[in-house]
């Protein structure tokens, strides 16, 4: 498992940018009449808690079929419950990994979604916690 670089979101910080006035469409090409009517704060949108909320960049491909890539950035929320099926981030004897949880009864698994790798079933007597939920992934496109 690879370690992450975690970093802390700063609470009062603000990142307007222009917010585009019509919704753009994914599927068949509509007339372009848009223009820019107002801004959004990227924080506001992403960002419920502040003080408990951290982003960390991706590295390996256990996630890719969940489409978390290599760079991805994540935002963690360390105060969101988590729940069977979400993508958290581990800590396991040691190492953070960002992994598909499975709660059964008494017994947590940790899913890749990558058919290279195995689930892991955490054994009881490791070092584990579920640290946070993943909220949100940033994407970088390159071309």
């Amino acid at each position: 498992m690879a370690t992450l670089e975690i970093k802390r979101i700063e609470e009062n910080s603000d990142l307007s940018l222009l917010l585009f006035e019509n919704r753009i469409q994914a599927g068949f090409p509509s007339p372009a009449q848009g223009s820019f009517a107002d801004a959004i704060d990227l924080n506001r949108e992403l960002i419920n808690n502040p003080a408990a909320t951290f982003c960390a960049r991706v590295i390996g491909d256990s996630m890719v079929d969940s489409g978390i890539m290599e760079g991805d950035m994540l935002i963690i929320d360390r105060s969101l419950e988590p729940h069977d099926g979400d993508i958290a981030v581990c800590f396991l004897d040691g190492d953070f990994t960002v992994k598909r949880i499975i709660i059964n009864q008494d017994e947590v698994s940790l899913a890749p979604a990558n058919r290279k790798y195995p689930i892991i079933k955490v054994p009881k007597e490791s070092n584990f916690i579920i640290w946070g939920v993943v909220s949100h992934i940033i994407k970088k496109l390159n071309r």
